[in-house]
């Protein structure tokens, strides 16, 4: 070969070479399995774990697949933690307080009854150093967690009967688990853990009395306002509920850098979407509850100050007896208390004029 055709050819190669995107150059191909904490009829929390699984694959160029399962298909909800803790799947799509049963502090890692809100929850776990507490602790269970969705404040609960006092609750069957069934223990609930599609055969035959399930866009789907005319709000013990994608920590550090970085900007959207979704789809369920028959009461001054009390007893136990516990909860109790000094300025002052202007119409 001529020199000059040598050269040609030299500058025509390295030129191909540099116009390749570097992620082609160095992406494996990669192909997970999610197992989801959440049945596909609950599309705006099942459909957070197909987004996610939609843009890592699209700035992967298709080299990093997640296939995504609803619950139950590899394993049951109460059971996807230990699924990607031992390998079985790579990661869950889930909320972390319902592995409560392991260790009360997975609570924290979704939400605390008379904890924050969903706004003060994302502060909290990106620059109040939450998130990086929580894999302090979930390192124990070999899970790496990123932030992956909030549904906001949540209803009460549906309630065959009203509840006006403490007393209402002396020896009502109650839908509800983990801290917050403790909690409404101390007010006198019976807490029933049932699942949420046998909750209105449970009610229409007086099997329990009330059940909590999400917010108007999800309840509306079970048709518990036939069976329990009585929507109770605000879910106290669920004020900004997160929910994480669980990922198994050896695969996690083994991926490339790229796709860490792609996994954690699609779960970041993954986590605005869905609380997005959820104050899009709320009001109009609510007027169609309203509508059909629900008789929407918020709880009294007086169930919600025992609540409060009750649930800050609870902490202060098991801070005594749990240093994990401890540990990330004194985080997410001094972080709490400086957020609501700053939302009782601006925040509060502006949401409250603008409902009561709302309301003079």
């Amino acid at each position: 070969m001529k020199r000059r055709n040598f050269l040609q050819a030299s500058a025509v190669g390295a030129a191909g070479a540099v116009a390749m995107p570097a992620i082609a150059q160095s992406a494996p191909e990669v192909r997970w399995r999610l197992t989801s904490g959440f049945p596909k009829s609950l599309d705006t929390l099942f459909g957070g774990g197909e987004l996610l699984a939609k843009y890592v694959s699209e700035a992967t160029d298709g080299k990093f697949q997640i296939q995504t399962f609803a619950a139950g298909e590899i394993v049951a909800t109460p059971q996807a933690a230990d699924a990607v803790s031992s390998g079985t799947v790579e990661m869950a799509h889930t909320c972390s307080y319902y592995y409560v049963g392991k260790d009360p502090t997975f609570a924290i890692g979704t939400t605390l009854p008379f904890g924050m809100n969903s706004r003060q929850t994302n502060a909290w776990l990106y620059h109040g150093n939450g998130n990086a507490l929580l894999n302090e602790f979930y390192e124990g269970y070999n899970l790496f967690a990123l932030p992956a969705g909030n549904t906001g404040a949540q209803m009460g609960g549906w309630f065959r009967k009203e509840i006006k006092t403490v007393q209402d609750l002396q020896g009502l069957k109650m839908r509800i688990a983990g801290l917050a069934g403790q909690i409404l223990a101390k007010l006198g609930v019976v807490p029933q853990q049932i699942a949420g599609g046998d909750l209105y055969p449970s009610l229409e035959r007086g099997t329990i009395d009330a059940a909590e399930w999400v917010a108007p866009y999800d309840d509306e789907k079970l048709g518990l306002n036939k069976v329990a005319p009585f929507y109770y709000y605000p879910g106290f013990w669920e004020g900004g509920p997160a929910i994480h994608f669980f990922i198994n920590k050896e695969k996690w550090e083994a991926l490339p850098k790229a796709y860490q970085a792609a996994m954690t900007a699609a779960a970041g959207y993954c986590n605005v979407d869905t609380q997005a979704k959820y104050d899009a789809k709320n009001p109009p369920a609510l007027r169609s509850l309203i509508g059909a028959g629900a008789q929407l009461r918020p709880f009294s001054q007086e169930i919600m100050e025992a609540g409060y009390k009750a649930a800050n007893d609870i902490y202060d136990e098991l801070s005594a007896s749990n240093p994990k516990f401890k540990k990330i909860y004194d985080s997410y109790k001094a972080f709490r208390g400086e957020e609501y000094l700053w939302f009782q300025v601006a925040e509060y002052a502006y949401d409250n004029f603008m409902i009561r202007a709302r309301a003079r119409g």
